[in-house]
């Protein structure tokens, strides 16, 4: 559509990047989304669209140069894991979250750490990181895990649930409490655990409503002991890395909700240029049109204030905060809304699995949860503003 395109078009790349940019394109479109419903159908993780993303040598893309990455730039990425979603959203989701596991250890990883594990990330593995627990949601500091120095070890004890990639990633980054510190915020810290350690399990996967072929696992650690060598920084240091991280994932998870709000756009007005109502193009009534053109503007501004946010990123800014709730609220917002509006707009077959609409709206919604809630991006944005008039 042209709208996309201007979009696009507005929006400035390096040569060498573009080509990239269409290089996935071009995968997206014509292998991954023809296999979208069939894994959305069979909720069975998409490893041939795994072996396709590898086979472009994706994880690259955000991965520094001297760790056997491509060092190419946030934009890029960012651009990238759209087209992924508007393909397929489960695919976009585990491939986003290789990125967003990635982050801390690039960010606050000791040199020999970012070679031990970003040289998997970039050759293709899996990663996951592991925040949420039973009873730790949106609060995270209410976590329950625990990390007990022992000797050259640490031994940690816990569990997780939701957690995107969990029962089949290469590299966890996994958030406990440092024993030592107690069970406060200033306990929180942060370890990686490699597949395979024992102690390490996957208690289940879950069934859900949407994104079904991304798998999504609860895990336990029962005394699963690592090296001291996996811990990320300092003890205690986690609630600083979680932050300045979230400034990174939060603007990923845009792109990703922008990818399902094009894809439903894009269905939506194929559509209603085809089928007609009363002798009528159903695109030429005058409600359908102003739809429509929210639609549209909407999302064209959405998109706008996404290579802002990623502008500021690649500055090297990091009081990015409000920026980066205010463009992932709005995102996935936009997200929910334009996938309902375009089942509405094709009537019953917008409800039926013979159409991908309805399964966008299932895929949208998960966008306004996780990375933290529209409530708690609310909270963000608000408290940013917290005596500025003084």
């Amino acid at each position: 559509m042209k709208v996309f395109e201007r979009l696009d078009r507005a929006t400035r790349f390096p040569e060498d990047e573009i080509m990239i940019i269409e290089s996935v394109r071009r995968l997206a479109r014509e292998k991954i989304m023809p296999r979208a419903a069939g894994y959305d159908e069979t909720a069975q993780f998409p490893w041939e669209n795994v072996k396709d993303i590898n086979s472009l040598e994706m994880n690259r893309i955000f991965i520094p140069e001297a760790y056997e990455g491509a060092g190419l730039s946030y934009s890029t990425y960012l651009a990238c894991c759209r087209e992924v979603s508007m393909a397929c959203a489960s695919t976009g989701i585990i491939w986003a979250t290789n990125f967003h596991a990635a982050g801390p250890i690039m960010d606050f990883g000791s040199e020999a750490q970012k070679l031990r594990w970003l040289s998997i990330i970039a050759n293709g593995g899996l990663a996951a990181l592991a925040l949420t627990e039973p009873s730790a949601g949106s609060d995270a500091t209410g976590m329950k895990t625990t990390f007990r120095p022992d000797g050259d070890d640490i031994v940690i004890n816990g569990s997780k649930v939701f957690i995107t990639n969990g029962d089949v990633c290469d590299v966890l980054v996994l958030f406990g409490k440092w024993s030592e510190l107690g069970s406060g915020r200033d306990a929180i810290s942060i370890v990686v655990v490699e597949k395979g350690t024992p102690g390490f399990e996957v208690a289940r996967t879950e069934k859900k409503m949407g994104t079904r072929a991304s798998s999504t696992a609860a895990l336990t650690f029962d005394n699963c002991r690592v090296p001291r060598a996996n811990l990320l920084g300092k003890p205690g240091e986690g609630l600083k890395m979680l932050f300045h991280f979230l400034n990174r994932s939060r603007p990923s998870v845009a792109a990703h909700a922008l990818g399902i709000a094009r894809a439903a756009m894009h269905d939506a007005v194929d559509y209603i240029n085809e089928r007609s109502q009363s002798g009528r193009k159903i695109v030429e009534f005058q409600g359908i049109q102003f739809m429509l053109a929210d639609m549209a503007t909407d999302l064209a501004m959405c998109e706008r204030w996404l290579w802002h946010v990623a502008e500021r990123i690649e500055a090297g800014e990091n009081d990015i905060a409000q920026e980066s709730s205010m463009l992932k609220m709005r995102a996935s917002d936009l997200a929910m809304r334009i996938s309902t509006d375009a089942v509405q707009l094709m009537g019953g077959y917008g409800y039926v699995q013979d159409y991908r609409a309805e399964r966008l709206m299932r895929d949208a919604k998960i966008t306004q949860i996780y990375e933290g809630t529209q409530q708690i991006q609310r909270i963000v944005i608000a408290r940013s503003m917290v005596g500025r008039g003084k």
